[in-house]
């Protein structure tokens, strides 16, 4: 409904549907957004709500470079997330300050882009 606020979550939920050939199923115990079709679908983002910490946040595949710059240009939104850190994986902060939503769109569409169909 137009003027009605959502939360974090469902905001997160609707930019990543909106993208072509994706799936949402609970991985880890979390919302999990995977890219492609069956066997092939391959995980772009996934929501971290207080697993490994006491903040609400979401992993995502990320290009090349974007992790360090991005932790490196606001440590207080984004992190090196657990486990996948190390593939270059960002993490992004949902809670704190207003998240920048048309930052987060980008995000997660270049995520889907690198993992999704023909990534």
């Amino acid at each position: 409904m137009p003027g009605t606020a959502r939360g974090p979550v469902d905001r997160l939920r609707a930019l990543c549907l909106a993208l072509p050939e994706v799936e949402e199923r609970v991985s880890h115990g979390e919302p999990t957004w995977f890219a492609g079709s069956g066997r092939r679908a391959r995980v772009f983002v996934m929501l971290s709500d207080h697993h490994h910490d006491d903040r609400l946040g979401f992993w995502c595949a990320a290009p090349g470079g974007a992790q360090e710059r991005l932790v490196a240009e606001a440590p207080d939104r984004y992190f090196r997330p657990p486990y996948v850190g190390h593939r270059g994986w960002l993490g992004v902060y949902l809670d704190g300050p207003a998240p920048d939503w048309a930052r987060i769109e980008d995000l997660v569409a270049d995520a889907h882009a690198l993992v999704g169909p023909g990534g």
